[in-house]
């Protein structure tokens, strides 16, 4: 898109997911399979983020962002569409569509999987965004979001060769997405 059309995905993957149309970023099959499936366990949007920044002094607090495919329901309010900063030093004009906001306050889930010897195996665990601020210089939309023990559970995440990338979904539903993942669809889950 960024090439052909000049614009970045962001605000359009944005909108896709509001209306219920799962889209991930970065081609990332396994986090349209998690998005696909919190959808499903909640009814409302989620949102591919990036495991970022520790955030101030607190361990189990971090920055989870990604460069404005957020959907708006699960933002503060209306984001500002500007020009996609990565996009923009390797092809100048070519990546309008970035869209920079805050993630609201909420009970999320996140998760994730990965794909080994034709095998899924999923990670998942819960938490919160907190609504706390974030510098108005950081690059898209982003929220702060509270994990007991994340320092930990990041460790292990990198150590079995999870990528960088998470997806969250509103409300607590670690449960309903254990079961369905193991009991129904034969996949394993890691304990982190």
């Amino acid at each position: 898109m960024h090439d052909i059309l000049g614009v970045a995905p962001c605000v359009l993957l944005s909108e896709l997911n509001d209306r219920g149309i799962v889209a991930s970023c970065e081609i990332d099959l396994c986090s349209a399979i998690n998005m696909y499936s919190m959808q499903l366990a909640s009814e409302k949007p989620t949102a591919c983020l990036d495991w970022n920044n520790n955030y101030g002094d607190d361990p189990d607090k971090v920055i989870l962002f990604h460069c404005g495919s957020t959907a708006q329901s699960l933002m503060e309010g209306k984001g500002k569409v500007t020009d996609h900063k990565m996009f923009a030093k390797a092809d100048p004009g070519c990546g309008w569509g970035s869209n920079e906001g805050r993630i609201r306050a909420f009970d999320m889930t996140y998760s994730n999987c990965k794909t080994e010897n034709g095998k899924l195996t999923f990670y998942v665990g819960e938490g919160a965004f907190t609504g706390e601020p974030i510098e108005d210089e950081f690059f898209g939309c982003g929220g702060v979001a509270k994990i007991d023990n994340l320092q930990k559970k990041l460790i292990k995440l990198g150590r079995e060769g999870f990528r960088h990338h998470t997806v969250v979904g509103v409300g607590h539903m670690e449960l309903v997405l254990r079961e369905a993942f193991t009991y129904y669809l034969g996949y394993d889950i890691l304990e982190i």
